[in-house]
């Protein structure tokens, strides 16, 4: 009778990846399972067998575990379990904890491997763990962390559906001229430096004070037609005058700074927009999940604006958060030209729609919708080395005197997008995920 050999190839456990809807359900890209059976050379009656890439249930690929480790001769390695959850680059840093501790806490007592994105352009976090069963474990902890951390306040919102009003130039020369007025900068071309909104250090203006300082000596010079003759000078004769010291440079920049008002405050003229509805989208579904929304209620939107153009009118300044003396939020307040309602309509036919999609978070759903259009925010300060206390107010008494009456004018609203925070496009405006347009043109029977 005829000896032939039986191959047994590596058994691939192929499931169908799954999405998530809610937060109760992990994103998960793909489940592999490994599994390494070393070759073995078994006598057989039969002919022989090559299995390669079988696709089977992980129920009976444990069962043939089993019953190969309970030969007398295999030779077997643990199985390899791996689960891929998508999250936001946001929200990371809650799975990870201070110094690692959360990942540590998470990986001890389910005793797997958590792999954490490398860069912020990553947006997956690998668990790995030598059964379904710990890995399924620590999947369901972290997203109990995402949960929470969604809710928790020190999470920033991620994207946001807005009314872009930064596509007019003659607005953004406005806001311009206001804070360079703010600021004290009289150069014309001082805009462009204001686009990041960052803080200068004024390391050129003290430079210059520090060299007029080194030259502090006065030299008196005597002019005679001839070298040969002198000048005689009775000095107790001069009076002495005594010159109020001028005024310092930096003394526009010491009152802005005893006000708290600095550049980073300021919002950014070219990412000018009214802002309808604040959104945190921590994974790549939420975002395509939003942005469905958003295409779909195009029609709606467009009735609710009776299908004509819409302007607004900016007028004057008014705070959000706070007294004048202790603003934290200053805009510019909007009024519908025509007083028909329309945009309010079609602003609340796209928020209940986010709302029923259940992309809004429940305290957000309890605010009262205020349309406006943010030009400071002191939460936007950036935090200095030697600054302990970030200061989340500053007095606006001034600006509410020179400018609490502004005439900003009326503009034409084009459309709604889904803005991401933090990412722009290059026009200078936030990136669009998204967007539907309002009407342009009146309508024709």
């Amino acid at each position: 009778m005829d000896r032939r050999k039986r191959t047994i190839g590596t058994p691939v456990w192929k499931p169908v990846c799954t999405q998530a809807s809610s937060l109760e359900e992990p994103v998960v890209k793909d489940v592999g399972v490994e599994s390494e059976i070393g070759s073995q050379m078994q006598e057989v009656n039969e002919s022989m067998i090559e299995v390669k890439d079988v696709a089977v249930s992980p129920k009976a690929l444990e069962d043939d575990i089993e019953d190969e480790a309970s030969k007398e001769n295999p030779v077997l390695s643990a199985a390899k379990h791996s689960l891929s959850v998508e999250v936001g680059a946001s929200v990371i840093q809650f799975v990870r904890g201070k110094d690692g501790s959360t990942k540590e806490k998470i990986e001890k007592e389910t005793g797997v491997q958590i792999i954490l994105p490398s860069s912020k352009q990553e947006d997956a976090i690998i668990i790995e763990g030598t059964s379904a069963v710990s890995v399924a474990k620590a999947s369901k902890e972290i997203q109990h962390i995402i949960n929470e951390a969604v809710k928790n306040p020190s999470l920033d919102y991620s994207h946001f559906v807005s009314l872009p009003l930064a596509i007019h130039p003659e607005l953004v020369a406005k806001l311009f001229n206001f804070q360079n007025s703010i600021l004290g900068i009289s150069d014309a071309n001082a805009g462009e430096n204001l686009e990041g909104n960052s803080n200068g250090d004024g390391s050129e203006g003290d430079a210059q004070d520090e060299h007029l300082d080194k030259g502090s000596a006065v030299a008196v010079e005597l002019k005679v037609a001839n070298d040969m003759e002198s000048v005689k000078v009775d000095v107790r004769g001069i009076p002495l005058v005594s010159y109020a010291p001028k005024e310092p440079k930096d003394s526009k920049s010491s009152s802005l700074s005893d006000l708290r008002i600095e550049k980073s405050i300021f919002i950014k003229p070219k990412t000018f927009h009214l802002t309808v509805l604040m959104l945190k989208l921590w994974n790549k579904e939420r975002v395509n999940l939003a942005t469905e929304v958003l295409k779909s209620i195009s029609p709606k939107v467009m009735d609710a604006l009776d299908n004509r153009p819409l302007f607004v009118r900016l007028k004057g300044l008014d705070c959000m958060r706070g007294s004048l003396d202790k603003a934290r939020v200053v805009y510019a307040p909007v009024e519908e030209i025509g007083s028909e309602n329309r945009l309010s309509r079609a602003c609340q036919v796209i928020i209940d729609a986010f709302v029923e999609a259940g992309l809004v978070l429940e305290r957000d759903i309890r605010h009262e919708f205020k349309l406006h259009a943010t030009v400071m925010n002191a939460k936007h300060r950036k935090r200095r080395k030697n600054r302990k206390v970030k200061s989340d107010f500053f007095n606006a008494c001034g600006i509410f005197k020179q400018f609490g009456s502004e005439e900003w004018g009326e503009y034409l609203i084009r459309e709604a997008h889904l803005s991401q925070r933090f990412k722009y496009d290059e026009n200078g405006y936030y990136h669009c995920c998204a967007s539907i347009p309002f009407p342009e043109n009146m309508q024709v029977d």
